[in-house]
C-alpha cells in the first residue's frame, strides 16, 4: 500500500489525491525538436537577410534626384573615383548630374570628412557611371544589409541563440531609420558597419581570454603583475575596423576610446579571477600598453591609407610646398612634409566642425534622440493635395521598447554586474553620450543609426533572458508571448509607416497620419 491508496478497506490511509489535470498541449513542441531547431537556425537568418535586402534594394532608384546630403556625398564619392580626391562642382551641378552629366572640375574642394566612406559608397558609380540613381545607392543598400548581418552575428554571440540573433536582425531589417539610411548615400550607415565589425572582433577575442590568463597563471605561479599578451589577432582586427570607422567619420574615435577601456577592464577582471595578486597594477603596466599598441597601430595604418588619394592633389595637399616657413623644425623636423600637410588639413577640418552652429529646420540636439522628438526629413514635395515625404523615422514599436531595454541593461550592469549588459551599454554610450556635450552644434537624429544596432541587440538579449534564463515556466511563456507580439506589431508598424520611408505619393491627409508628434513634421 502507498500513501495514496485510500479506500474503505484501509480506513487509516490518507485520502486519495485528486487526479492531476491533463497537461496543456504545447503547440510549439514540434518546433523544439533537434531537427526543427537546425532548420530554424538556418532558415531564420537567411530569411532575415533576404527581407533586409528586399526592403533596401526595392525601387532603389526612386527618387530620381539627390536627396538631402546626397548633394555632397554622391558627388564627392564620384569625384574620388575619377580624380582620387574630392573636386569642385559648379553651383548648378545637381540637375546635370541627375541627368547623367558630370560637370566635375579638377580643382580640389575643401571637405570635412575623411574619404573612406565615400570611396565605399562610390563603388557603384566607379563601376557603372552616374546615369542611374541605382548606381549611386546600391553600395549604401549593401552596407545596410551587412549591418543587419553583423547585428545578427553579434546578437548570436551574446545570446548563444540563432533565434534571438535573427530577432535582433529582423528588428533592424524592418526599422524605418535603418531602411532610409540604407537607401540614401550618407556616411553614418558605413560608420555603423565598421563599429559593429570592431565589436564582433572584440567579442571573438573575449571567447578565449579568461582561459588564456588561467593557463598563463598556471605556468607562472609566482608572477605578481601578470603577462603582456601580444598574440591577440582579433584585437588587431578590431583596431583595423576602428581605424576604418574613423576614416569614415571622426566620431569613430568615441568607439576607439569606449571599446578600448571596456577591453582593458575585462582583462583586469580576468586577472583577478585567475588569482593574479597585482591584477590592477599589472593590467595598467603590462596589458593596457600592449592593447593600446595592438589597437592603435592598425587603426592608424588604416586611417592613413584611406587618405592615399588626397596626397595626389586633394585640397591642402600642397601646403608644405607652398608654406616652407611653417614646417616643423627641431625634434619634429623628421616628420614627412606630406604628413605635415595632412595634419594642417585636419586642423582646418577641426575648426570647421567646432564652429558648425548654422540653423537647420531638422537639427536635433542629442537629448531629443532617445525620445524620438525630431527625426530628420530627407525629402518633401507637394503637388496639389498630393505629397511625398521621406523621413528617417525609427519604427516606434521597435525604438521605444529598445530604449526601455537600455534602462534595464543599465540596471543589470550596476546591480548584477552583467558583462553582456555592460558591453551593450558601453557601445550605446559611445555613440550617444559625447554628443550631449555639443548642445549648440548642428547635429541630427539620424546619427543614432550608429548605435541603433546595439539597442535592438539589447532588446533581443533581455527577451532571450526572459524566455531562456533561470525563470519559471510561466515567465518563459510570457516572454514568448512578448516576442510574438513585438514581431507582429513591429511588422504592422513597418507597413503603416512605409510610405514616409520610401517616398510614396499619397494624399496629404493620409501621409500626415504617420506624423504623430509635432516634431515629426
Amino acid at each position: 500500500m502507498t500513501l495514496t491508496d485510500a479506500s474503505p478497506e484501509h480506513p487509516d490511509a490518507q485520502p486519495a489525491a485528486p487526479e492531476p489535470a491533463a497537461p496543456r498541449r504545447d503547440l510549439l513542441a514540434p518546433l523544439r525538436t533537434p531537427q526543427a531547431r537546425r532548420i530554424i537556425d538556418l532558415a531564420a537568418p537567411i530569411g532575415v537577410v533576404a527581407l533586409a535586402a528586399t526592403l533596401r534594394f526595392a525601387n532603389l532608384g526612386n527618387p530620381h534626384e539627390l536627396v538631402f546630403d546626397e548633394t555632397y556625398y554622391v558627388k564627392d564619392a564620384y569625384s574620388l573615383w575619377q580624380l582620387g580626391y574630392e573636386g569642385q562642382w559648379p553651383d548648378d551641378a545637381n540637375d546635370a548630374f541627375v541627368d547623367g552629366t558630370s560637370t566635375l572640375q579638377s580643382t580640389p574642394s575643401f571637405v570635412v570628412h575623411p574619404p573612406l566612406g565615400k570611396w565605399i559608397l562610390g563603388i557603384g558609380m566607379g563601376l557603372g557611371g552616374i546615369d542611374d540613381p541605382f548606381a549611386w545607392r546600391w553600395p549604401a543598400a549593401l552596407v545596410g544589409v551587412l549591418v543587419v548581418v553583423l547585428t545578427m552575428l553579434v546578437a548570436r554571440a551574446l545570446t548563444r541563440s540563432w533565434t534571438f540573433g535573427a530577432l535582433a536582425g529582423l528588428l533592424l531589417a524592418i526599422d524605418g531609420q535603418a531602411i532610409v539610411m540604407s537607401r540614401t548615400v550618407l556616411l553614418d550607415q558605413t560608420l555603423a558597419l565598421f563599429v559593429l565589425a570592431a565589436a564582433a572582433a572584440l567579442l571573438l577575442d573575449r571567447r578565449g581570454a579568461p582561459a588564456r590568463i588561467v593557463r598563463w597563471r598556471h605556468a607562472h605561479p609566482g608572477s605578481w603583475l601578470g603577462p603582456a599578451l601580444w598574440s591577440r589577432p582579433w584585437v588587431v582586427a578590431a583596431g583595423a575596423m576602428l581605424g576604418a570607422a574613423c576614416a569614415v567619420k571622426w566620431s569613430g574615435l568615441y568607439f576607439v576610446a569606449a571599446f578600448g577601456l571596456w577591453s582593458v577592464a575585462l582583462d583586469a577582471l580576468d586577472r583577478r579571477r585567475a588569482g593574479i595578486r597585482g591584477w590592477h597594477v599589472g593590467t595598467l603596466l603590462t596589458q593596457a600598453p600592449t592593447s593600446l599598441v595592438l589597437v592603435m597601430l592598425p587603426a592608424l595604418a588604416v586611417y592613413l591609407v584611406s587618405w592615399t588619394g588626397w596626397f595626389g592633389g586633394g585640397y591642402g595637399s600642397s601646403w608644405a610646398r607652398d608654406n616652407p616657413g611653417e614646417l616643423l623644425t627641431g625634434a619634429f623636423a623628421w616628420v614627412p612634409e606630406r604628413l605635415q600637410a595632412l595634419w594642417h588639413y585636419h586642423q582646418q577640418m577641426w575648426t570647421f566642425h567646432v564652429g558648425l552652429t548654422n540653423d537647420h529646420p531638422f537639427e536635433s540636439p542629442a537629448w531629443q534622440w532617445l525620445l524620438l522628438l525630431r527625426p530628420t526629413a530627407f525629402l518633401l514635395h507637394l503637388d496639389g493635395d498630393q505629397m511625398t515625404f521621406i523621413t528617417a523615422l525609427a519604427n516606434p514599436v521597435i525604438w521605444f521598447p529598445a530604449v526601455a531595454a537600455l534602462a534595464v541593461l543599465l540596471y543589470r550592469m550596476g546591480s548584477r554586474l552583467d558583462r553582456t549588459a555592460a558591453f551593450l551599454v558601453v557601445a550605446v554610450a559611445a555613440g550617444y553620450v559625447p554628443w550631449l556635450a555639443f548642445p549648440d552644434r548642428t547635429i541630427f537624429a539620424f546619427y543614432t543609426i550608429v548605435f541603433e544596432p546595439f539597442l535592438v541587440i539589447g532588446l533581443a538579449y533581455l527577451l532571450w533572458r526572459l524566455v531562456h534564463g533561470r525563470v519559471r515556466p510561466m515567465t518563459a511563456r510570457v516572454g514568448r508571448i512578448l516576442v510574438a507580439a513585438l514581431v507582429v506589431l513591429a511588422i504592422a508598424a513597418t507597413i503603416f509607416f512605409a510610405p514616409i520611408w520610401y517616398g510614396v505619393w499619397e494624399h496629404e491627409d493620409l501621409l500626415r497620419l504617420r506624423y504623430w508628434l509635432p516634431g515629426w513634421r
